[in-house]
């Protein structure tokens, strides 16, 4: 969709721009860092990495800083960005499996292995205000993290401490363990394994539907979190099929490898780079039999997103359960919930009503004006039509005079 440029405007622009700079900064006494945002509105700052695409929390907390805290503005500033970037490599597949883990939790088994790790999480806490808050300052802040530090596990090599207390926190997968017992499929839809697919680019490929489940997947790790939880509740309203248990969520930091450039095809020397925090959620979902083998197992959804993002990463786990599953609710509808997800693609098409529709609504105009004045004019000669017709009535009615 294009536009006309509207001239004699740029002056007003200009102007515009300022004032929106000087809006940012009324009655601030200082300027929030852009490391400030990016440590204290974590959440915030995960949110916009997913949605916008990039994994670069400096950017993400720069673009909220930029849009004011504007979440939609914020993801269209790092996606717009991300476009202008070379791509020098691509990563080896990253393995969750291997997650150095923060949190995690399960609500299909009460004493899974190596137990529930709650982790950083406002899930058990009271939702009230802090007003302590408000008076927080830099000798609060480095009281708590000397308190808190003190009280922490001792560090690696400490007299006393064994080798198992101070290992990073791995596990083994919930639903690898299921797989073991033959509880849960192997394969999809009889399609290859996950390791033996090239995955769909949306970023360099167009999304058609009915797309490749690579390619829905990425689609919806790029989605806008409240329209996907929207979606995934209607889904579990009863305008779906799918209501899921988690079979494990997990939030910490994986590992990322770039293959050698001078290794061969035949070698698998891979680069560290460094590492990313990620959210994964498993679901299960109701069992279905195999047609080929005639094996019951379990249904798995899955959600994968940056940074901590639990309810975007369990919206994302029931959608893709969703749209693998025939039916005829918003959330099958593989067109409807992959269309309208995109944060930047929804999010523009509603703002672009801002701009200039003035021949649009012209036209609209003249063709109303155009009808009312047909309407009128016939409107006037059927009145005088009546008006004859009921003259000449009266006329015919009235007695003859002797």
């Amino acid at each position: 969709m294009a536009y006309v440029s509207v001239t004699g405007g740029r002056e007003a622009i200009r102007e515009a721009s300022k004032l929106v700079h000087h809006y940012r900064l009324e009655g601030s006494d200082e300027s929030i860092s852009v490391t400030a945002i990016e440590k204290q509105l974590r959440l915030l700052v995960d949110r916009i990495q997913s949605e916008g695409g990039m994994y670069a929390p400096e950017h993400a907390a720069l673009a909220l800083k930029q849009a004011e805290g504007d979440p939609s503005e914020a993801a269209f500033l790092v996606r717009a960005y991300r476009s202008t970037l070379p791509r020098n490599h691509y990563s080896t597949t990253v393995e969750p499996a291997g997650m150095r883990v923060i949190r995690r939790i399960s609500s299909s088994f009460r004493d899974m292995p190596g137990g529930q790790v709650l982790g950083p999480t406002y899930d058990y806490t009271h939702r009230m205000l802090n007003f302590d808050l408000r008076r927080e300052g830099a000798a609060e802040l480095e009281r708590f993290a000397e308190e808190y530090l003190n009280g922490v596990s001792p560090a690696d090599g400490e007299e006393g401490v064994s080798e198992a207390e101070t290992a990073p926190l791995t596990f083994r997968k919930v639903t690898d363990l299921l797989r073991e017992q033959g509880l849960m499929a192997r394969t999809r839809k009889g399609g290859p394994e996950p390791d033996e697919a090239v995955p769909f680019d949306i970023t360099r490929q167009k999304l058609t539907v009915p797309s490749e489940r690579s390619a829905r997947l990425q689609a919806l790790a790029r989605g806008e979190t409240g329209a996907m939880t929207a979606l995934a509740y209607s889904s579990m309203r009863g305008y779906g099929v799918v209501h899921p248990t988690i079979g494990e969520l997990r939030v910490g930091y994986c590992g990322v490898h770039i293959p050698h450039p001078y290794a061969s095809d035949e070698e698998n020397d891979a680069v560290y780079i460094g590492e990313m925090m990620l959210t994964e959620v498993e679901t299960i979902n109701s069992f279905t039999q195999s047609k080929q083998s005639g094996d019951v197992h379990f249904v798995l959804g899955y959600g994968l997103c940056f940074g901590q993002n639990e309810v975007k990463a369990i919206s994302m786990a029931i959608l893709e359960r969703s749209l693998e599953t025939q039916g005829s609710a918003p959330a099958q509808d593989e067109e409807f919930v992959l269309l309208h997800i995109d944060n930047v693609e929804s999010s523009g098409f509603v703002s672009h009503l801002k701009l200039p529709h003035y021949i649009t609504f012209q036209s609209s105009l003249d063709r109303i004006r155009s009808v009312q004045q047909r309407v009128h004019s016939a409107g006037k000669e059927e009145a005088v039509h009546a008006s004859n017709n009921d003259a000449e009535t009266k006329a015919g009615l009235q007695p003859a005079r002797v």
